[in-house]
């Protein structure tokens, strides 16, 4: 055995007392299963329209999921993700070793928020780590969530020489300081990296947590410590009633790596996990791919659905091509929208500078924008909010028709945006400044009201 690598039958003393101690503690998901309607259901309820005992019953069977940590020091308002609830917005934000600046990843954050985020991550791998989640954490009202393994991988000299401690201890750190969700790349195990290694994959592992475990495991020819000692992660989980987001480490980074054996292996994975974490009373949620061509993306999805015991599922994309640098939030919200029709639950946010530099705050906000409208085309067609997007549309329609210009603007994506882009086209007419006078819906609509009285006059000469 490697040295510092653990295994089932060699946990350390420590481990068993922590598994001992961190059973008795009650999560969202147990005492939903126990039929009690705590504060952050009926607070859930009642922003979704839905009975909290309905609710609850969703929460108990892993279809929604409500991340928030039981940490008290730390207030937040919980958001629910899954069936029978508004597609939520996930926005990353984070650090990086080239630029170390805590305020300009709490201002992005901030603003993600305010354009509709119902829940931050933090990515941070340069800096004080600890301090950085710790600013985060106490100025972030929705749920944060972060990837413990970046935080073990900065504290070893090289990321292969981690040791499985430090890969536990920084959950338990994460968990304990408040962060209401994590990212576990679980599901790779050695099965996953033999497919890998068979697949002829153009990008190999892009996501990050995924190379790092996949490294590791292949330099220390060891099992991922994530899935073989499974069962002492959700323990910790557990005692802080910590949602796990299992993470998809083998999501494809091109599209000619789209719908491959790795990918569908590692997702067949996290189907079991999934399992073995509601037996154990804790939340999850499953990730999923990364590019994948349009055609692929709705059988991607009910795959995912299907193996994951319909789970909620946060979709990282997907991105729809890869030849558009500099717009991939909108080739994000083109595959958001088609995964969101299909069953996604949960929306990464994609900024317009993926793949070429650390996002700015403008970054944040254009694609918090795009994302939101993404979000709410696939409420049109979602069972439980699609009553209420109809709604909103039906009431924009009626606005327009009206030309009544602040209704149009207060139920706009972006308020502020809307008026300034009218007011900077200068109009005499109430209409918009591209038809002016020559207004559709008020030709037609001054001529349909002449139809009408012309048809009562001839209706009543007629009666006469």
């Amino acid at each position: 055995m490697i040295a510092g690598t653990a295994t089932i039958s060699s946990v350390k003393p420590e481990r068993l007392y922590i598994r001992n101690a961190l059973t008795c503690f009650m999560t969202l998901m147990k005492d939903c299963k126990n039929g009690i309607v705590g504060d952050a259901i009926k607070t859930v309820a009642a922003d979704e329209g839905i009975d909290p005992a309905d609710l609850c019953r969703l929460v108990a069977k892993g279809l929604v999921t409500i991340p928030k940590n039981n940490n008290k020091n730390r207030e937040i308002t919980p958001v629910g993700i899954g069936q029978m609830m508004r597609t939520k917005i996930n926005a990353n934000v984070g650090t990086s070793r080239d630029y170390i600046d805590a305020q300009d990843e709490i201002l992005k954050a901030k603003t993600a928020v305010r354009y509709g985020a119902g829940a931050i991550m933090d990515l941070s791998t340069g800096g004080d780590l600890d301090d950085v989640r710790q600013q985060i954490l106490s100025e972030i009202t929705v749920p944060v969530g972060t990837v413990p393994l970046y935080d073990a991988a900065a504290s070893a000299p090289m990321v292969v020489e981690m040791t499985s401690d430090d890969m536990f201890n920084a959950v338990r750190r994460h968990a304990k300081q408040g962060v209401d969700f994590v990212t576990v790349h679980a599901g790779i195990n050695q099965n996953t990296v033999s497919k890998l290694m068979k697949s002829g994959r153009m990008m190999d592992v892009v996501s990050r947590g995924g190379s790092f475990t996949v490294a590791w495991m292949i330099h220390n020819d060891a099992e991922n410590p994530f899935y073989q000692e499974f069962d002492y992660l959700l323990e910790i989980a557990a005692g802080y009633d910590v949602t796990l987001s299992l993470g998809d480490g083998m999501r494809p980074g091109c599209i000619h790596d789209a719908s491959d054996a790795p990918m569908f292996e590692e997702i067949l994975v996290l189907g079991e996990l999934v399992l073995r974490s509601r037996a154990a009373d804790v939340q999850t949620f499953v990730e999923g791919p990364g590019h994948v061509p349009i055609d692929q993306i709705q059988t991607s999805v009910h795959f995912m659905k299907q193996t994951c015991h319909d789970a909620p599922l946060y979709l990282l994309g997907p991105i729809v091509t890869d030849i558009a640098p500099g717009f991939d939030h909108i080739t994000s919200a083109i595959g958001s929208t088609i995964a969101g029709a299909a069953g996604v639950d949960f929306m990464c946010m994609v900024s317009p500078s993926e793949h070429l530099a650390l996002p700015t705050v403008e970054d944040i906000k254009t694609g918090m924008q795009v994302t939101q409208i993404a979000a709410h085309a696939v409420d049109l067609v979602k069972t439980g909010p699609k009553e209420r997007a109809w709604k909103m549309d039906n009431q924009m329609a009626a606005a327009r028709k009206n030309l009544d210009w602040e209704t149009q603007y207060k139920l706009s994506i972006d308020p502020v945006h809307a008026r300034k882009v009218r007011e900077s086209r200068n109009s005499e007419s109430e209409a918009c400044s591209m038809c002016g006078n020559l207004c559709a819906m008020k030709i037609v609509e001054r001529e349909l009201e002449k139809g009408k009285k012309n048809s009562l006059e001839k209706a009543a000469k007629t009666q006469k």
